[in-house]
């Protein structure tokens, strides 16, 4: 699964604003999104 969190805007605009609600839903969006945690996996497979 290709993930686009990378350059996704509401990822962007969470962390300008981190105690924003948008902040606040991106993390709990983080907690069950599939593509989340293929793209925290390959960012710990980087050498």
């Amino acid at each position: 699964m290709a993930a686009s969190c990378e350059s996704c805007p509401i990822r962007r605009r969470a962390e300008k604003r981190p105690n924003s609600l948008i902040a606040r839903v991106w993390r709990w969006h983080t907690g069950w999104c599939p593509g989340w945690k293929a793209y925290q996996k390959s960012l710990a497979e980087e050498p």
